[in-house]
């Protein structure tokens, strides 16, 4: 038992840093995603992301084909990211409680 909670201590402080990674690197990507509206026959492109928990919409111009893929895939990457942040934060959660017990963590 002596050698567990060592050891459980030192992969919290490792969850904890892998966390404030992922939020870090989360905070580089570009929020939102492409929108496609067909407004009158016509295609325009939007970023829709929301704002104090409303989507807005804001027009992005005439964009190529890789300008939509940059964004598309970042979305993808930032949807990865978010769940891995999720994952750490579970097993953060679990830690803490394995470690809780009569003595301080």
């Amino acid at each position: 038992m002596a050698i567990i909670k060592p050891m459980l201590r030192e992969e919290l402080e490792n969850s904890v840093k892998l966390q404030a990674f992922y939020e870090e690197k989360l905070k580089h990507f570009p929020s939102g995603t492409i929108q496609v509206k067909n407004i009158k026959g016509h295609n325009y492109n939007y970023l829709a992301k929301r704002v104090d928990g409303r989507v807005k919409y804001s027009y992005m111009g005439k964009m190529t084909g890789a300008e939509k893929g940059k964004y598309l895939s970042s979305a993808k990457k930032r949807a990865e990211l978010r769940k891995n942040i999720s994952t750490v934060k579970k097993q953060i959660k679990y830690l803490k409680g394995v470690l809780r017990g009569k003595e301080p963590i």
